[in-house]
């Protein structure tokens, strides 16, 4: 099959190599589109010491099972991997899993290729009047509904305002899924003007370039995750408020912590998304609650290094850039 095979820092390959070998209960998925994530990004620039060269990144994925009796299902792919038995899996916290995998990290390879191998269980079933387009973003997606959902649980009195720190696939899925969970007003600060001009002329959005000065929100999600983000958090949540933290940008800085104490600020941070949540998002998807889904950018699998040089460079407007490994891929 042919892949997208990361090297080392700034370095990708197109080239052959073996179809991904099955193991028991897994189903090989022929890969319709796959979505560059922030931690591709992260890995490609030779910042991820869990994502060594060689390897084959790419988890957000959707596609068609080949062989067995699911044969020619269309799927998207949960890419997070549990043992299903542990105290965190029994208790719907699987993403706390211990023993979690994603595809994209040793030892099991990513979904920037022609075919990837997954467990039958991470597979969830696309309806045929769903462009697989937009089944491939259930997974960024989702990442911001988990935020949303565990932030909303923790929040006391009005929810009515949110504020979204970043505006690319995280932070957009983040606004959407708020919006599907019941907040009103939804505003997401995004300084790139391309990308800001992008999400509210083709995604609907409300976005601003910086906060308005003086106006705090009930919830506020970071996902960026830089020591600058965290600070504009602690100072645009409302006292007795929340911050989800998705980020991954930079370890450490940016939290007032005198000012979360002295107001009861409750700080969240999450990471990936729960089995459910992960169908929960789907099915949203599926059902229209998270609105069109057309503002991905769609580029052939070969043209991967040249986009992910573009993200690099900011010159992309769009919030998720979606690669297509098929020369001739049925409709997206």
């Amino acid at each position: 099959m042919k892949a997208l095979i990361y090297t080392g820092p700034e370095g990708l390959d197109y080239i052959d190599v073996p179809d991904p070998a099955l193991e028991l209960g897994d189903q090989l998925i022929r890969v319709a589109l796959v979505g560059i994530c922030g931690s591709d990004m992260h890995a490609y620039l030779g910042h991820d010491s869990r994502r060594p060269a060689p390897l084959i990144l790419g988890h957000e994925a959707a596609g068609r099972i080949e062989g067995g009796p699911r044969d020619g299902e269309r799927v998207t792919i949960n890419p997070l991997v549990t043992c299903g038995v542990c105290n965190a899996c029994q208790d719907g916290r699987d993403n706390l899993c211990p023993m979690r995998q994603i595809i994209s990290m040793p030892p099991r390879e990513g979904g920037f290729a022609e075919l990837v191998a997954m467990p039958d269980r991470n597979l969830v079933a696309v309806p045929d009047s769903v462009p697989l387009s937009k089944a491939a973003l259930a997974e960024p997606i989702a990442c911001g509904w988990h935020t949303a959902r565990l932030s909303l649980e923790a929040l006391l009195g009005t929810r009515d305002t949110a504020l979204v720190i970043g505006g690319g696939a995280i932070g957009l899925g983040a606004a959407l899924s708020l919006k599907a969970q019941g907040v009103s007003e939804v505003t997401i600060i995004e300084p790139n003007p391309t990308r800001r001009a992008h999400l509210i002329k083709r995604c609907g959005q409300t976005v601003l370039s910086e906060p308005l000065q003086d106006t705090v929100y009930d919830l506020v999600i970071d996902g960026v995750g830089y020591a600058a983000t965290r600070a504009t958090a602690s100072a645009c949540v409302r006292p007795g408020g929340v911050i989800g933290h998705i980020g991954l940008g930079e370890d450490t800085g940016g939290l007032d912590i005198r000012r979360m104490t002295l107001q009861e600020i409750t700080f969240i941070g999450t990471y990936t998304y729960t089995a459910e949540d992960f169908r929960q998002t789907a099915q949203a998807i599926f059902d229209g609650r998270l609105g069109p889904l057309d503002w991905a950018e769609i580029r052939h699998l070969s043209e991967g290094a040249a986009a992910f040089s573009d993200i690099r460079n900011g010159t992309v407007a769009a919030p998720k850039i979606l690669l297509q490994p098929a020369t001739t891929p049925e409709r997206t």
